[in-house]
This record gives structure tokens, sequence and C-alpha cells, in this order.
């Protein structure tokens, strides 16, 4: 059986009854635009790559790719997670910047992620639909184009720029 032939999907299923050769298939199809796409996110070249390791670790000992939806945008979810799991654990160990006033210094970044997961932004995307909650964190929290957020959850892009905009509408009210 020729593996390069084969779709992402058939890959997955490949990979789960740990055919090696389709594990690597899937690694050379996607790896260069995930570490294309972690950088966008990340300018630390060994954070990258540990989360794209860890990304086709979980792959290999735990396929779980539910059947909907494309192969790239469950890769895309992994390797995102894995990142930002990377980034937790190296900046556990990492002593808090302080200015000479003994004030923490917390990163923009830092702040924004904080309310993400723990402020009233994560209420107000809480409340959004589910739909609408997917196209914000594929476009705004992932840093997706329309035309790559569409294809990632397999809407038309006028779709997408609909839901970004009624999501902006909602985010404002529940902000206010």
């Amino acid at each position: 059986m020729d593996l390069d032939s084969l779709s992402d999907a058939d890959l997955i299923r490949a990979v789960a009854a740990h055919d090696r050769g389709a594990l690597r298939i899937l690694h050379e199809r996607h790896s260069p635009w995930l570490v294309a796409r972690l950088r966008r996110r990340c300018g630390d070249v060994d954070l990258v790559a540990e989360a794209v390791q860890d990304t086709w670790m979980a792959v290999w000992t735990s396929p779980r790719w539910n059947g909907s939806g494309e192969v790239g945008a469950w890769l895309w979810g992994i390797a995102i997670r894995r990142l930002i799991g990377v980034q937790r654990k190296r900046n556990r160990w990492a002593p808090p910047t302080k200015r000479s006033d003994d004030e923490l210094v917390v990163s923009a970044e830092d702040r924004v992620l904080l309310g993400v997961e723990h402020g009233d932004l994560a209420g107000a995307l809480a409340s959004l639909s589910p739909e609408l909650r997917a196209v914000v964190q594929a476009t705004v929290l992932d840093g997706l184009t329309t035309k790559e957020a569409a294809i990632l959850l397999g809407i038309p892009r006028g779709t997408v720029k609909s839901r970004v905009s009624r999501a902006r509408v909602e985010l404002r009210g529940a902000l206010a």
C-alpha cells in the first residue's frame, strides 16, 4: 500500500494501528506549517520545537481524532495546547522579572492570556455559541486568516467573516 496516496483521515487510522510509516507521512505533510504557525505565536525556536515534538508524541500515543473536521485543525489544536503547556512549564521555573521598585513585570501577552482564561473575557467567550466561539478561537486566539479558519472549520469564508462580526457585537455587549 502506498502511504503517500492516503488521505490524512486514513493515515490517522493507520497511526492508531501503530503504523510508523503513516506517522512519518503525516509528519512530513503537516510539520512545516505547524512550525510556521507556532513561530508566529512564539519566537523561541526551542519552545516551538519542543511543542511540535510533543504534538507528534501525542498523535502517536493516543490518536483521538473523532473523524469530524479536518485533520489539520485537530493537529493545530494539539500543537497550540502543547505550545501553551511548554511555555507555562518553562515560565514556572523562570524567576519573575522585577523592576527596581520591586514591582513585578507582567508581559502584555500574559495579561491577555490571564483575561482569556480567568477574567471577564473568559465569561464573555463562554457565553458565545459554540459556532461563534470556534471562529473567535481560530481567528483571534490562534491567529488564522479567514481563509485558513474556513478550511480548518469546514465552513465558507463568508460564514467565518459573518460569525466573527456577530461574535464582536456579542462580546462588546457582554464586556460593556
